[in-house]
């Protein structure tokens, strides 16, 4: 076979040129594309960073949010018990059909109190679902790059708010 007469005339060319070759593709990939390459996974990794810490104080904002209304409710539930309870020693002085009358108008006060605190509450609890829901949607938007719709997203963060 003439190609295999010759190798021993041309070895040390195509040696030569191959490592000249190599050499090459080395300083092109390790100079020119690698540092690129490397730019781009800190960009990626910074922007990750960024996104968690932003997760991460609106968490805290949401906790500070909640925080408040429950304070809201405290107070409203103790100037209702102080409404009940200067209420109640008011008419003890009464005859007992008023002091009976006057309680029977500081429980529904109460009731009704109650009620537009639990309704702050769940509104609260709302805003504290949607904006959760918007941020997830975001944050997997932007690290999965899937689109989530705006009901699956609210009902994974209810399903984790409600089990967790």
């Amino acid at each position: 076979m003439p190609q295999l007469d010759q190798l021993p005339t041309i070895f040390w060319s195509q040696l030569f040129w191959l490592a000249v070759v190599f050499g090459l593709l080395f300083f092109v990939v390790g100079r020119r594309m690698l540092p690129a390459i490397e730019a781009t996974i800190d960009r990626r990794d910074a922007k990750v960073g960024e996104d968690l810490a932003a997760a991460e104080r609106a968490r805290d904002q949401a906790n500070e949010t909640d925080a408040a209304y429950q304070a809201r409710i405290d107070e409203s539930r103790a100037e209702a018990l102080k409404v009940a309870a200067a209420a109640k020693a008011s008419s003890a002085k009464a005859t007992e059909a008023r002091m009976h009358a006057a309680n029977e108008a500081n429980a529904a006060s109460l009731a009704a109190a109650e009620a537009r605190i639990r309704a702050a509450a769940d509104a609260a609890l709302a805003d504290i679902e949607t904006v959760a829901a918007d941020a997830a949607r975001d944050m997997v938007q932007r690290l999965a790059g899937v689109a989530v719709g705006a009901a699956d997203a609210k009902r994974a963060v209810k399903a984790a708010m409600h089990h967790g």
